[in-house]
């Protein structure tokens, strides 16, 4: 996991290298006032994020919170999950949407809130539920969430400085060739950046893996809920999935890529049980995994690690004493 730090903190540092490159040519090219009013969208987009971002996952994911005396077992799980990570209690909910699937999202540990879908507490035993609460608990646990929305803003600004330079900056600037030069840095600056907003996405869920771990679950649970999930997810129509595109993020595996990894998991499941035991996921610990170039450019591309090496890692975690 000293790794997964470093390159995060490697990620982090070019991405904002990047920034402070953009800024510097913007306000060379610009002046005060063109960077004042980039900074102050910035900071305007970050702020609006920050208020109205869990009222728009809310009323998208269809939340319900539900308590104790509704959902007696779910609100145990969490309680003693919390308790285990040393955070508040978060609010929980369940969700309408017909995914199999599970997400935690807010602006705090404090604002903290665990969501289920009623297809995911139907498709998983109690210990593959707990496994994947701990995982959404650990999300909270290490402020990800807030990270990773403030972090998905960046690419959005790249993409406004390049359409403002490339376009409008160029009517009323005509003779000033720094201009298209800015614009066309400001676009290859918004895929580079958006390529390291998507990697510190899949690196934040090896590191939820990693955490529910910590929370007592064991490694087979969670493998076994990920690979149960992936069927789920195959099964249900086209149009529910694109109902969620946008929020897949959040999601404990990305939906839309559940046909493709079929085909990769059937592999793992050595007695066709349909659920992925010690045994089975001790098997995976030694493999060597050969991604081919297709995969290997899904993957940078997505939102989550490829499903085959998740659960490899989760094959090197050790139970929590």
């Amino acid at each position: 996991m000293i790794s997964l730090h470093l390159r995060m903190m490697v990620m982090l540092t070019i991405l904002f290298a990047i920034v402070y490159a953009i800024v510097v040519m913007v306000g060379a090219a610009a002046g005060v006032t063109e960077f004042s009013f980039y900074f102050i969208f910035a900071v305007g987009l970050m702020a609006i994020q920050y208020l109205i971002g869990p009222k728009m996952v809310e009323w998208s994911m269809r939340v319900k919170y539900v308590g104790r005396n509704e959902q007696p077992k779910l609100y145990e799980m969490v309680e003693d999950l919390s308790a285990r990570a040393g955070i508040p209690m978060p609010k929980i909910g369940i969700s309408q949407i017909n995914i199999p699937n599970a997400f935690a999202f807010g602006r705090s540990i404090k604002d903290g809130r665990v969501c289920v879908t009623e297809r995911i507490v139907q498709l998983l035993d109690d210990n593959e539920l707990k496994a994947v609460l701990g995982h959404e608990l650990s999300h909270i646990k290490n402020r990800d969430m807030l990270t990773i929305t403030l972090l998905s803003i960046i690419p959005i600004i790249m993409y406004r400085l390049a359409w403002h330079f490339l376009f409008f900056g160029r009517r009323r600037s005509r003779d000033n060739q720094n201009t298209v030069l800015i614009g066309v840095a400001a676009l290859l600056f918004y895929f580079i950046t958006n390529l390291l907003v998507l990697y510190a996405s899949r690196i934040r869920e090896y590191f939820a893996d990693r955490g529910s771990i910590a929370l007592g679950n064991r490694p087979e649970f969670l493998a076994s809920a990920l690979y149960k999930l992936v069927y789920g997810s195959a099964r249900i129509d086209k149009q529910s999935i694109k109902e969620s595109e946008g929020f897949k993020a959040f999601f404990l595996n990305d939906p839309s890529r559940a046909l493709k990894e079929i085909k990769e998991l059937s592999q793992i499941d050595i007695d066709k049980s349909g659920t992925i035991d010690s045994t089975e996921l001790a098997a995976l610990r030694t493999r060597s995994i050969q991604l081919a170039f297709g995969d290997r450019m899904m993957e940078t591309l997505s939102t989550h690690p490829n499903m085959l090496k998740r659960i490899q890692q989760l094959s090197q975690y050790r139970i929590a004493g």
